[in-house]
This record gives C-alpha cells, sequence and structure tokens, in this order.
C-alpha cells in the first residue's frame, strides 16, 4: 500500500462527511484514551472508556480527502455497556495524572490503511468526545512523512488538572504544573484538540494531492533511528513543540542523508524532553522539568538529556541548527509580509514584494537569527513586523539547503495550518487559504520529490535582512 497508488486509491473511496463532533456535551459525559499512541496496521489496541451514560459506541475515522469530507469511517464498535471512572489524584513529584482505567474494548485495526485517525465516542445521551490513534507505516522509504505530534498534545493536556504548564489554579498556578504527564488519560476539550487545529488541516491538503504518503508519531521517530531510512521529506505539523534529542538526531541525520524536512508551525523542537514507561507501556510519559530541570534526576550525571529549552543550559543546543529559524514570543497578531515573491514556493500564488495577509503571523512565530548556528546558505522569504509584548520584532518564513541536497522550510507562525481552512479564525480572511494552501503544495510536490536543493537551491539573503548577530530589532531591508 505505498506510494502514489495507495494514498489515490483510498480516496477515491466514498468519504464520511459526519465526522465531527455533533454534541460534545458536558463535561466528563464520555471520554477516553488509547493504550497505544500508534499502531501497525492489523495490530489491535484497547480503548478505556469512562461516560455518566449507560453505554456508548464508537467509529473509527481515517482522515484524508475524500473529496472534500476529509474522513473515511472504516471501523464501528456495538454498543457497549458503559460506567464512570474517577479522576486519580496526581501521583509523586512529577504531579503526573494517570487514569488508570480497565480497558471497555479492543479494536483490531485489520483492513485499517496507514493514517491519522479519530476515534468518536458517542455515549447514549448523544454527547461525544474524540480519542486520537495513529496507523504507523512500518516504512517511510520514498515517501512524504507526516508527523503526529502526540508529545506536544500531552504536554498542553489539562485533563485531571495538570499539565506541563500550570496545575488545578489555571494559568497562574505554574509552581502545580506537572513535571511528567502521562498518556494514560484523556485529551481535554473535544479529545483532540491540537490535532484538529495543527495537523488535520495539512494532512486533508497532503492526501489531496495523491502523494506517496507515511505516517508516523514523534514517539516512533524517537523509538527507531532507521524508521526515517529513504524518506524524501519529514513534514513537522503546526505545533510541534516537544523533542527528544533522540528524535532530533534521528531527523537530522535523516535532513544529512538527503530527506527534506518542513515545519509548517513555529516554535517547533524547542523543549527538551525525556519518554519513560508508565503502568499502561513504553514511552507513555513526557518529562520536561522545564525551569526546574536543576531537579531533574539526570542534572549533573547526563546534561545532554535533562529536560529544559534546548537553547537554555544544561548542554545548550538551540534549535535553529535544525530547523533554521528560532522561537522567540508570543502572543501576537500581524501581518504576514512576502519578500521574495520570485522564490519557487510562491509560484501560482500572484504574490509581490510586500504582499500581507493580515493576522497570518501568530499568536507564537519564529524568526532567524544571524549566529553561527544558523545554517548557511539560508534564504529569507517572508520577512514579517510584528508587535509582542511592547517590543518591536519581526517573524521569518525561511528556507535552507544542505550538502546532501535536502531542503528545509519552516513558516515561522503557527497559524500557518490553521489558515488553510479558511474559516476566518483569528481574523485571518477566508483567501489566505488559497495563498497558504499554494504554497504547501508547491512545498510538499516539491519535497515528495527527492532532494530539493538539487533543483532548488538556497539564494543566501541572510545579510540583507539581519545584518548583525543577535540584532534583536529590525534588518536593514525593510519592506514597510
Amino acid at each position: 500500500m505505498a506510494g502514489d497508488s495507495f494514498v489515490a486509491t483510498e480516496n477515491a473511496r466514498p468519504g464520511d462527511p459526519d465526522w465531527r463532533l455533533r454534541v460534545r456535551g458536558t463535561d466528563r459525559a464520555v471520554e477516553g484514551y488509547a493504550d497505544r499512541v500508534s499502531v501497525l496496521p492489523g495490530e489491535t489496541f484497547h480503548l478505556h472508556i469512562s461516560t455518566t451514560a449507560k453505554g456508548f459506541r464508537a467509529e473509527a475515522f481515517r482522515m484524508g480527502w475524500y473529496g472534500g469530507a476529509q474522513a473515511r469511517k472504516v471501523w464501528e464498535s456495538p454498543r457497549t455497556p458503559g460506567g464512570a471512572r474517577g479522576i486519580p489524584r496526581p501521583s509523586g513529584d512529577t504531579r503526573t495524572v494517570l487514569a488508570g482505567w480497565p480497558p471497555s474494548l479492543a479494536v483490531t485495526t485489520t483492513g485499517w490503511p496507514e493514517g491519522a485517525y479519530l476515534i468518536r465516542l458517542t455515549a447514549d445521551t448523544g454527547e461525544q468526545r474524540y480519542i486520537p490513534v495513529t496507523v504507523r507505516s512500518a516504512t517511510t522509504a520514498g515517501r512524504l512523512v507526516l508527523v503526529n505530534a502526540v508529545a506536544t498534545w500531552q504536554a498542553y493536556n489539562t485533563w485531571g488538572g495538570h499539565s506541563l504548564y500550570h496545575g488545578p489554579g489555571g494559568k497562574s498556578d505554574y509552581s502545580g504544573r506537572a513535571l511528567a504527564v502521562g498518556c494514560d488519560r484523556p485529551y481535554d476539550e473535544d479529545g483532540a484538540p491540537l490535532f484538529t487545529t495543527y495537523e488535520q488541516p495539512a494532512i486533508a491538503l497532503a492526501e489531496r494531492l495523491g502523494l506517496p504518503l507515511a505516517y508516523v508519531t514523534g514517539m516512533d521517530v524517537d523509538r527507531d533511528p532507521a524508521l526515517l531510512r529513504g524518506a524524501h521529506a519529514v513534514v513537522s505539523l503546526g505545533h510541534d513543540e516537544y523533542w527528544t534529542p533522540a528524535m532530533r538526531a534521528h531527523v537530522t541525520a535523516a535532513r544529512d542523508a538527503g530527506t527534506n524536512v518542513a515545519f509548517l508551525g513555529a516554535n517547533a523542537c524547542f523543549r527538551r524532553i525525556r519518554l519513560e514507561p508508565s503502568p499502561g507501556g513504553e514511552r507513555r510519559l513526557v518529562v520536561c522539568y522545564k525551569t526546574d530541570w536543576p531537579r531533574d534526576p539526570l542534572a549533573g550525571k547526563d546534561d545532554a538529556a535533562v529536560t529544559t529549552d534546548y537553547r537554555e543550559p544544561p548542554a545548550a543546543r538551540p534549535e535553529n541548527s535544525l530547523t533554521g529559524t528560532l522561537y522567540e514570543s508570543n502572543p501576537t497578531d500581524a501581518d504576514y509580509v512576502v519578500a521574495e515573491p520570485g522564490h519557487w514556493l510562491f509560484e501560482g500564488t500572484g504574490v509581490t514584494r510586500g504582499t500581507g495577509f493580515p493576522n497570518l503571523v501568530g499568536t507564537e512565530y519564529d524568526r532567524v537569527n544571524s549566529g553561527a548556528a544558523t545554517p548557511r546558505p539560508i534564504q529569507i522569504v517572508a520577512h514579517s513586523r510584528l508587535v509582542c509584548r511592547g517590543v518591536r520584532s519581526y517573524s521569518d518564513s525561511a528556507y535552507y539547503t544542505v550538502a546532501s541536497g535536502a531542503g528545509v522550510f519552516n513558516t515561522g507562525t503557527m497559524r500557518w495550518v490553521e489558515s488553510l481552512t479558511g474559516d476566518g479564525g483569528h481574523g485571518i480572511p477566508p483567501h489566505t487559504a488559497a495563498f497558504t494552501s499554494r504554497v504547501t503544495e508547491n512545498l510538499l510536490r516539491a519535497f515528495a520529490a527527492g532532494p530539493a536543493g538539487r533543483t532548488h537551491p538556497a539564494e543566501d539573503n541572510l545579510d540583507a535582512y539581519h545584518p548583525f548577530d543577535g540584532d534583536p530589532i529590525w534588518g536593514r531591508k525593510h519592506l514597510w
């Protein structure tokens, strides 16, 4: 099932436009988690469900294009008796919440194509919630690899009152945050908030193009150093902040062997994490001590594995050596401004120098730095002025190439994938979707064809925009 024929054949099947939640319902009405973040086709996973209703049903939807329906239902369960499960108290010094519920249903994926899936739970009351699962690819050779950012999903997950950001007191409760979060619990909100916001729209676009695709999670990339061997491209989707050193090393090695890399968001590869086992299995705890890194048990023993920001000590290693850009700050709302309209990424968009797209830059953004860690040659293709927390700065979209022939592109804004829907969110005009869709199409087609630097070498223009190392204000080349 590899190659163009698989994706094209799969998306020629009738879709199911009724995949979205009809009634999210009251909190805790129905919710659950899977005991595996990813499985190979044919493998079995279990659903752990809590519901205040007497029973529930589950349906599995493969996310794709399907003529605009964007999903196809591949499986549904019979009605299954349900019951309400409790929320355990956080455990240990890491304040980790693990549901620990018994399994409610075994799901066998025989006949399920590789892809990103949403399991939709429907209680007898009609209330609904999602559970995300990836049916991963055994091989990625010759394919464009879409990476589900499961570690980042869990970092922001507040289910049980604790995320890696705050405790039960909300955003002001930083000191009560968890230092390790587990996959053995439901996700908050609709059950898959970061996937539906930052990943699903890009998956729909990639599948519409009929490109040879592979699907993995970041945890799979961490586990298997050979997983990306021969891949034509790796695509980090819209919010992919939390990376292990092994994930970073494996993607970097793939780049240096000729695999293109695309970052369709901002703030990627920013946090250095560790994956540890939970009672539910391997790699189901996401550990990140952040500013409390001196309390990390590995501090002073294995500093390169201490969990904090990559750019911070100990063993600081800023992310831009891979991503090309550096995360700077949030929140902001700013126009995305085209700097190099003749670049191949903008082919067919009709833009000119200075063309702007309101509010496309936000809420987090990246910029290029002219320091020694920045890869060269690097080409800034969009240079967008902004104000964040009272400070004037800018966001950059940038493309660089390396000796292996690989190309690396970073949009520099977290809203890129969100904009593909054209729904007008964040005040982004709906017509922006035509621009970001065409640029993403140009990017994915070129990257799926093999090392993009061989046909599209970066033309270095860094000095025109950032003439001073570490300059926090504006480059000389203003477009405004």
